[in-house]
C-alpha cells in the first residue's frame, strides 16, 4: 500500500461532469485527484474511440446548449477545433424514410391520407379525453401524441432501446426528454420548411424551431475531454486511469474523507475535504462504509447497456444523416450513425464510409456476450434487410462496448433515488453527486457539466447555495431554440437560482 495522499476534493469518474469540476476547481488552485477505471479513454460515454485512423462517437454528440456558461466554457476547454455540422436525422420505418424535424407533406404522403386522417383523429380525441395523471411513459406520449402516432413512431424503438414495455417506464423519461415538442408546432413547423417559409433571424439562426446546424470537434468529443484532462494536470493536478474505487469512510474525527482506490492490484488511500461522485448511485451505495440504510433502494436502480458495431464500407456515403433512428421490428440495430457526417476527419480513407449500428442490451445478455465477430456478421446482415449496403462491400468491423450508458426509468426509480439521495445529503453534506450515472438522470451532457459547475459554486461557498438537482427539471425538448447567449431565457432556466437563506 503506498503513502496516504491529501487533497481537497476527490473526484469518481472522468466523464463530462468529473472532468468540468476537476477544471473549474484547478483554476481556483484547488488540489484535485480524479479516478477513471477506464484504462485509456477519459470522457465516459462522451469518449471517441479510435481504431486504425477510425473514429467512433460512442451514441452521438451534439454540441448544443441554451446555457452561455456551457458554452462558454466549451469554447475555453476547446477554442480552436469545433467545426459547424449540418444536422439531419431521419427515422426508418416501414422500408420508408421520415425526415426530422417533420416535412409535413413528405410524411403525408408515405403515412397515406387514409393513416394520416386516423393519426390526427387519434390525436384529436386524446386531446379532448387524456389519461389523467399519466403515470407510464405510454400514457403519456398517447396523452401529448395520441395513440395512433404513438404506436408509429414511438412504441417500437422505445422498447428497443429500453428494453421494457412502455407502460413499465415512468411518465418522467418522456417528460424530461419530449417536453415542450408539441405536435401542433412540430407540424407549423414542418409546413414551413416544406413550402420555403422558414424564419431565420439576423445572424443566421433558426428562430424558435429545432435545430438544424450544431457545432462539434474536427475529430470527436473525446477531444474536449482530452482537452480538459490535459488541462488539469499542467494545473498541477493528476487524472489516473485504470484506477477504480474500493471503499469510501468519511472521518467524522477529521471531518474528511477516506478515499481507497485500487489500480494494478494495489491499494491506495486518498484523503480529501469533498468527494465529487459521477459514478453509477448502485456501485457507489455498495463502497460506501458503513453501507447506507438505503443500500437495498440503491441496488434496485436498473440500467441500459449499450454498444456500437461499426462497420467500414467500401462506397460512397452511404446516406447523408447523423444517424437514422430503426423502427423496424425485423431488425435488433437501434440506430445507425454515418460518422463522417459528424465531421469528416472521424473517417480517414476517402474510399470507404463508416457508419456505427447501435444496439441497446442489458450486460451478461445474448447481445452484450456474443464475439465481436458474430456482432460484427449481425450488423453486416441488418443493414442488408434494411436496404442500406451490399453486404459484399463490408471490408472491416469493430465492437466498441459501453456499460450503463442509460438509467432506467422504471416505475420504482424516483422512489429508490429520492432515498438514497436524502439520506446521503443528511449524513454526508461533503459527497456531491454530479452526471448522468451519478444523478441517475438522463443528462445530457451539457446538463451533465451544469452540476458539476453548480457544484463547484457550492464547495467554493462552502454551503449549498445552488440545488443541483434542479438543472433540466424543467427542461424544453433538448433541441429546440438558440444556443447560448441566444436563448439568454433559456439559460436562466437552465441555472437553479441560489437557495433562498
Amino acid at each position: 500500500m503506498q503513502q496516504d495522499r491529501s487533497v481537497d476534493v476527490a473526484i469518481i469518474g472522468a466523464g463530462p461532469a468529473g472532468l468540468t469540476a476537476a477544471y473549474q476547481l484547478t483554476k481556483l488552485d484547488y488540489r484535485v485527484t480524479v479516478i477513471e477505471k477506464d484504462p485509456v479513454y477519459v470522457g465516459g460515454i462522451s469518449r471517441t474511440v479510435e481504431h486504425e485512423g477510425f473514429r467512433f462517437d460512442i451514441g452521438g454528440h451534439r454540441f448544443f446548449s441554451k446555457s452561455k456558461e456551457v458554452v462558454d466554457l466549451w469554447n475555453e476547454i476547446l477554442p480552436d477545433d469545433f467545426i459547424e455540422r449540418p444536422r439531419m436525422s431521419r427515422i426508418y420505418y416501414e422500408g420508408k424514410f421520415y425526415s426530422y424535424p417533420l416535412r409535413a407533406f413528405e410524411a403525408l404522403m408515405n403515412l397515406g391520407i387514409w393513416r394520416s386522417t386516423l393519426c390526427m383523429a387519434s390525436y384529436a380525441r386524446w386531446k379532448m379525453f387524456p389519461h389523467k395523471n399519466p403515470r407510464s411513459f405510454e400514457q403519456w406520449v398517447v396523452n401529448q401524441f395520441g395513440h395512433k402516432l404513438y404506436s408509429i413512431f414511438f412504441k417500437t424503438y422505445t422498447e428497443k432501446v429500453w428494453g421494457m414495455p412502455c407502460d413499465a417506464m415512468s411518465a418522467d423519461w418522456a417528460a424530461q426528454r419530449i417536453k415542450g415538442l408539441s405536435l401542433g408546432g412540430a407540424v407549423v413547423d414542418g409546413l414551413k420548411r416544406s413550402l420555403g417559409l422558414h424564419r431565420r433571424s439576423n445572424d443566421g439562426m433558426a428562430v424558435k424551431s429545432l435545430l438544424e446546424t450544431f457545432r462539434y470537434p474536427r475529430q470527436g468529443p473525446g477531444m474536449m475531454w482530452d482537452a480538459a484532462r490535459d488541462r488539469v494536470m499542467v494545473g498541477g493536478n493528476r487524472v489516473e486511469m485504470a484506477t477504480s474505487l474500493h471503499q469510501l469512510s468519511f472521518d467524522e474525527a477529521t471531518a474528511r474523507w477516506r478515499v481507497a482506490v485500487k489500480r494494478d492490484g494495489e491499494t491506495q488511500i486518498i484523503s480529501a475535504a469533498h468527494v465529487i461522485s459521477s459514478a453509477p448511485m448502485r456501485e457507489l451505495a455498495g463502497r460506501i462504509h458503513p453501507l447506507p440504510q438505503t443500500l437495498p433502494n440503491a441496488l434496485n436502480l436498473g440500467y441500459r447497456d449499450f454498444l456500437t458495431v461499426a462497420l467500414m464500407i467500401r462506397s460512397d456515403d452511404l446516406f447523408p444523416d447523423n444517424w437514422i433512428y430503426i423502427h423496424d421490428p425485423r431488425v435488433k440495430v437501434g440506430r445507425v450513425q454515418n460518422f463522417r457526417s459528424w465531421s469528416p476527419e472521424m473517417v480517414p480513407d476517402p474510399q470507404l464510409a463508416c457508419v456505427g449500428l447501435e444496439y441497446f442490451c442489458f450486460e451478461g445478455d445474448g447481445l452484450w456476450s456474443a464475439t465481436d465477430e458474430d456482432l460484427v456478421a449481425l450488423a453486416t446482415r441488418e443493414l442488408a434487410t434494411l436496404g442500406l449496403c451490399d453486404p459484399a462491400n463490408v471490408v472491416g468491423g469493430q465492437v466498441v462496448r459501453q456499460e450503463k450508458a442509460y438509467p432506467v426509468y422504471d416505475d420504482a426509480y424516483r422512489e429508490n433515488v429520492e432515498a438514497m439521495r436524502a439520506e446521503l445529503a443528511a449524513r454526508y453534506p461533503t459527497l456531491h453527486l454530479v452526471g448522468r450515472n451519478g444523478m441517475h438522470r438522463y443528462n445530457n451532457q451539457d446538463h451533465a457539466m451544469m452540476t458539476a459547475m453548480l457544484t463547484v459554486r457550492n464547495i467554493v461557498a462552502g454551503e449549498r447555495l445552488y440545488d443541483i438537482w434542479a438543472v433540466n427539471e424543467d427542461a424544453e425538448y433538448h433541441e429546440a431554440g438558440s444556443e447560448g447567449e441566444r436563448a439568454a431565457l433559456a439559460s436562466v432556466r437552465a441555472v437553479p437560482s441560489r437557495l433562498a437563506a
